[in-house]
This record gives structure tokens, C-alpha cells and sequence, in this order.
């Protein structure tokens, strides 16, 4: 066995690249995204895929603040010497992650929202400095960085910071957007789904329509936001979702992937278990591994190499919105989850434009979310059980491995004990006696 420096539970490329660490090369993606013209483009993805590490590989690639050549040596994109001359270090980058906007309450989230523009203000706090910025703007950016926005500072803060980039570097901007759809889906866990929903409209919606301050922008996320106008009035939207063959060998590891980085390791007879465990989901056209799951058990197996396949996918961030899916007292699914704890698949029509207000949902989008979020993965056309034929407009859906098997029959089974309990419970009191 060879011990290999794994970059365990980062997400910064430079950090990734600058510690030496095994890096599966991604960076074909950023010639991949350019090669169509955009001015929004909405990349939805499952957690533990790699999103942020991807995002923040982008950010130090085109940041023109930035020398990046030592980092990508000996990457793929490097190759591309004229690609490189063009866009490698050359533009201005508004870099941000929502992940961490959450609270119980509306209030809590919003001052975690005014934290993070007041981290991204103190960043680019060298705005203020120039004579081609607007005095108003500056004004507002002060007040936004000291956590002391007004609601329409903090509604029209992207707006702001593209505005003053732009004349700082008399450039266009780069804007990315990492797990966009975050404080929506807390909010809709902890109730307060239409509180946040009108800021986030603002905040996201303001910083790409009709914007001529943007070169474009690149959004990840879990989920494609439909009905709330979040990406209303974006000129060339593009929405790649998981189905979409378009960066399907981007996001998760391939099975020859696994295999060098076992190969590193020394490692080689651990490939079965991890492909019974931590194989199985498949993006566009392609059966993929999670990285989160890979990264996790070589480092287990390098501490103890009699480790066993072990659940790293615990404390899913959707865990909640499933649970009150199933809470819904008109969608019951008992027989269809047997069929896909036993190994079977079912047939299901699958929306990939979704919202987080699911208090009037169907079952149609509890089998969405499942699907979109990892729980359910698609099953190709050439692996279907013998006999089925899709009806128009449906998936065939399965339960991707048993890391997720075990989480789904776990997690379900709890929360169907607990409902019908609580079911249970109402029908008593309800009795006349």
C-alpha cells in the first residue's frame, strides 16, 4: 500500500494544487463551457459531486488579479496555449458560495446573507480606491462591507459590485455563483420559503438581466429553480442538468479515474466494493462514482486496510424536504419505495424545473427530487429490466448503490414510522367515546 496525499474535504483548487494533492484533472471543462455562447449558464448537479472545487478552479483560471500558470502545469487545459493566452488570467471575477445561508429563522439567514456580501466587499475592498467608480456606489459598497445595507443595498449587491468591477478594470465580469439555491431550500425547510424568496429574486434575478456590466456568469446547484422569475429576463439562458450529456464526464469520477487513483494507492482489489457501493449514478450517458464516497474510503483503507465500505453520504442537506413530501397526506409511495429498496425499478415522469414550495406538491415531484438530488438514479435504455417499455414522458428510476440504499431505507423508514404514528395518534383522539 502507498499512502497518497488526498485533498480530503477541500474544495479550493489552489489550496488542492498547492498541498500537493492527487487532483483527478478536470480542467478540460473550462474549454468544454466556452465552447458555446452564453450569458447564464445553470449547472445542477448532487451534493458531494464537486461543484465548488470545480467553481473555484474557474475563478483562479480567469481571475485577472491572478497568476495562475504554476497551479494548472501539467493539466489538460494548459494544451491549449492560444485558449489559454485568451481567457487564462484576463477578465475580472465575482466569486461567491451561498452554502452557508441558513437559519431557523428568516432573521438568522438574512444576517448570514449580509455576512457573506460583507466578506465578498472586504475582497474586493480595493474598489473604493478608484476615481472611475461612482461615489454613490462606493457609498452603498461601504455600508454593504460593514454589514450595514439597507434591504435594497442588500437586494441589489451583485448589481452594485459588477457595476464597480467594470469600471475599475474597464472590463466585462465574470460572475459565479456557487449552490445557488441554498437559502431556498433552507428557508422552505424551516418555513420561511417567501421572506427569502423575495430577496434572492433580487439578489440573483438583478445581477444578469439585461446587465451590460456581465461577460457571463456560471450558476451551481442542486436544483433548476422554476416559477419564482430568479432567472427571468436572462439573455441565452442555459440550464445543464444531470440528464443533459453536456459535461457529463465533469462532475464525478469515472471508473478509470477510480482506477489510476486506486492504482496510486495500491489499492486495486478494493474496486469491487466501491463500485457495488459507490458507483451507479449516471449523468447524461455516463455511470459515474461520487468523489465525496471515493476520496472517504481510500483514506479509510489507507489508516486500515481491512476498512469496509462505509456511509459518508450521511446528513444529506435534502433529507428535510423529502420528509415533507412524504408527510403530504395525498402522495403515498409505500409500494414503489419497496420496489426500489429491493433492488427493482420503477417508472416515473421527472420535472427538471422544481421549486422549493412544496406544500401543495404531487408525487410527481417527490420522485423529481429524489432523481435530481441523488437518492434515484436514471436506468439507461440498454439496462432496462426485460420487458419494460417507458410510457411517454417517463424515467425508469433505481437506487444508484448501497451507500444510498442504505441511507434511503434508513431515513424512510423513520420517517414513515413517525408519520404514521403521528397518524395513528390523530385517528385516537379523534374517537368518541
Amino acid at each position: 500500500m502507498s499512502m497518497v496525499n488526498l485533498p480530503y474535504g477541500m474544495d479550493d483548487f489552489a489550496k488542492v494544487r498547492e498541498s500537493d494533492c492527487y487532483y483527478v484533472d478536470k480542467t478540460g471543462f473550462i474549454k468544454e463551457l466556452l465552447s458555446e455562447t452564453f450569458d447564464v449558464n445553470l449547472i445542477t448537479r448532487p451534493r458531494r459531486f464537486g461543484k465548488t472545487l470545480m467553481m473555484s478552479m474557474l475563478a483562479e483560471f480567469f481571475d485577472c488579479r491572478k497568476d495562475s500558470k504554476k497551479l494548472f502545469e501539467g493539466l489538460e487545459i494548459i494544451k491549449e496555449s492560444g485558449f489559454c493566452a485568451k481567457w487564462m488570467n484576463q477578465w475580472p471575477v465575482l466569486f461567491l458560495t451561498l452554502k452557508d445561508v441558513d437559519g431557523r429563522r428568516f432573521e438568522g439567514a438574512y444576517d448570514l446573507l449580509q455576512y457573506t456580501i460583507s466578506v465578498l466587499c472586504i475582497e474586493h475592498a480595493y474598489l473604493t480606491d478608484s476615481d472611475r467608480v461612482d461615489e454613490s456606489d462606493k457609498e452603498r459598497f461601504l455600508r454593504l462591507k460593514s454589514e450595514n445595507g439597507k434591504l435594497s443595498d442588500v437586494k441589489t449587491a451583485l448589481l452594485t459590485l459588477l457595476r464597480m468591477m467594470k469600471a475599475y478594470y474597464g472590463k466585462d465580469v465574470i460572475l459565479l455563483i456557487d449552490e445557488y439555491d441554498v437559502p431556498l431550500a433552507k428557508a422552505s425547510d424551516h418555513q420561511y420559503y417567501e421572506d427569502m424568496l423575495e430577496v434572492m429574486r433580487s439578489f440573483l434575478g438583478m445581477a444578469w438581466k439585461s446587465n451590460r456590466n456581465l461577460k457571463f456568469a456560471v450558476i451551481t446547484g442542486c436544483l433548476r429553480i422554476a416559477k419564482e422569475s430568479i432567472f427571468t429576463g436572462a439573455n441565452n439562458f442555459i440550464s445543464n442538468s444531470i440528464s443533459s450529456k453536456k459535461y457529463q464526464d465533469y462532475f464525478g469520477f469515472k471508473e478509470a479515474e477510480v482506477n489510476a487513483l486506486l492504482q496510486a494507492a495500491q489499492l486495486q482489489d478494493a474496486l469491487s466494493a466501491m463500485k457495488q457501493w459507490y458507483d451507479g449514478y449516471v449523468f447524461g450517458e455516463r455511470e459515474l462514482y461520487c468523489p465525496w464516497d471515493v476520496i472517504n474510503h481510500v483514506r479509510a483503507l489507507m489508516t486500515d486496510r481491512k476498512a469496509k465500505p462505509n456511509n459518508y453520504w450521511l446528513d444529506t442537506s435534502h433529507n428535510n424536504i423529502i420528509q415533507r413530501f412524504i408527510e403530504q397526506p395525498h402522495i403515498n409511495v409505500n409500494d414503489k419505495f419497496e420496489t426500489l429498496l429491493a433492488g427493482g425499478v420503477i417508472q416515473e415522469p421527472v420535472r427538471e424545473d422544481m421549486t422549493y414550495a412544496i406544500d401543495h406538491s404531487s408525487e410527481e415531484n417527490l420522485w423529481s427530487i429524489l432523481y435530481l438530488t441523488g437518492y434515484l438514479t436514471q436506468v439507461l435504455p440498454q439496462k432496462l429490466p426485460k420487458g419494460m417499455k417507458l410510457a411517454d414522458g417517463n424515467m425508469a428510476l433505481r437506487i444508484p448503490n448501497e451507500e444510498v440504499k442504505s441511507v434511503f431505507g434508513e431515513s424512510v423508514k423513520k420517517w414513515f414510522e413517525e408519520e404514521i404514528a403521528v397518524r395513528d395518534r390523530s385517528s385516537f383522539d379523534q374517537m368518541e367515546f
